[in-house]
């Protein structure tokens, strides 16, 4: 009898163990895999020159670099445009002048800033480097901060709604999840413009950054309820890991990172369209590519996560349907007569 009940607990045990050696595998890959294969694969940078002399020497310098870099030969002024539209992450105007920009993202600056100084050296001068939108240490930090602690705070705010409904035996209302998608949005962005001015004050905290944080807030609100309604607990599994994504994957230069990590983790994680939206905002660069893309995906997001959150269930609609049934009776009454 002993043996018996001893042999259910040692299979659990080694289910669990097994369990712990997955979950090291899929953190691993998700996080310091993304950071331990970071290489340099076609970073784009511009040499921007005058008409005249200086052209050869631009063409000469596109011409180094390897798959590392890719060059762009282009004029003063369409270098500072290709900057500002954040499609290069510096440009050398020669003969020696390397300028980087603060709404870009920081890693990609400081690597563009060192292949560009380092370019100008190289041709015998001494550069000179322009910072166009100079971000604080709280600039180039908190883009992705936020957004990572939007993403915490809207999931704890929904997590607590699902236990919540758990222990009283029964799930939350319509009314209830839209209660909790709304405040939980309006509370998180006071949250986040508190540690703007708290980590800078000279950080911009117009209605333009407060409606992004709002919409990105609610849209993390809304499918974070969305899923935790459609799978209850066991959305928690893929929603906490995905925080872990945020330093390691969405505030990496995606060229460099591994091809895999690009297209499989980047490409689509919520944090990366709200942390380079956010970076534009606070630089003051509102008509940047990446706001506009990020306000569209955020909204998505919450169009999507309120469709989840908000749809009747099949036994809802079922009552509801009911209820109209009885409601369209009409009472009869019937007269008996007795002869």
């Amino acid at each position: 009898m002993q043996t018996q009940s001893r042999r259910p607990a040692g299979a659990f045990a080694l289910l669990a163990a097994v369990a712990g050696a997955l979950a090291a595998v899929v953190l691993g890959f998700l996080t310091f895999g993304a950071q331990a294969t970071v290489a340099s694969d076609g970073l784009p940078i511009a040499v921007a020159a005058p008409p005249g002399p200086l052209q050869a020497a631009a063409h000469a310098i596109a011409s180094h670099g390897g798959g590392q870099v890719s060059w762009r030969v282009t004029s003063p002024e369409d270098g500072r445009k290709l900057l500002e539209d954040k499609e290069v992450y510096g440009v050398l105007e020669l003969p020696s002048t390397v300028v980087v920009s603060g709404a870009v993202n920081p890693l990609g600056t400081q690597i563009a800033q060192q292949v560009l100084t380092g370019a100008a050296q190289a041709m015998g001068g001494t550069p000179k480097v322009e910072t166009l939108h100079a971000a604080s240490a709280a600039g180039r930090v908190a883009p992705l901060a936020l957004s990572a602690l939007a993403w915490v705070g809207c999931l704890a705010a929904g997590a607590v709604l699902i236990l919540v409904g758990h222990r009283a035996g029964r799930d939350a209302g319509v009314a209830a999840r839209f209660t909790q998608i709304v405040s939980a949005g309006v509370l998180v962005t006071g949250v986040l413009a508190g540690f703007l001015k708290l980590w800078d004050s000279s950080l911009p905290l117009g209605w333009d950054v407060l409606g992004f944080l709002f919409l990105t807030a609610t849209g993390f609100a809304a499918l974070q309820t969305g899923l935790l309604r459609l799978l209850g607990v066991r959305a928690m599994a893929l929603l906490g890991p995905l925080y872990l994504v945020a330093p390691a994957v969405a505030g990496q230069v995606p060229e460099l990172l591994n091809p895999a990590y690009r297209a499989v983790l980047w490409s689509w994680t919520p944090f990366r369209f709200s942390a380079e939206g956010l970076r534009s905002l606070l630089q003051g660069v509102p008509g940047a590519p990446d706001v506009t893309t990020g306000v569209w995906v955020l909204a998505a997001l919450l169009v999507a996560g309120l469709v989840l959150a908000l749809w009747p269930s099949r036994s809802a609609l079922r009552k509801s349907a009911l209820q109209e049934t009885e409601a369209d009776t009409p009472d009869r009454v019937v007269q008996v007569g007795v002869h």
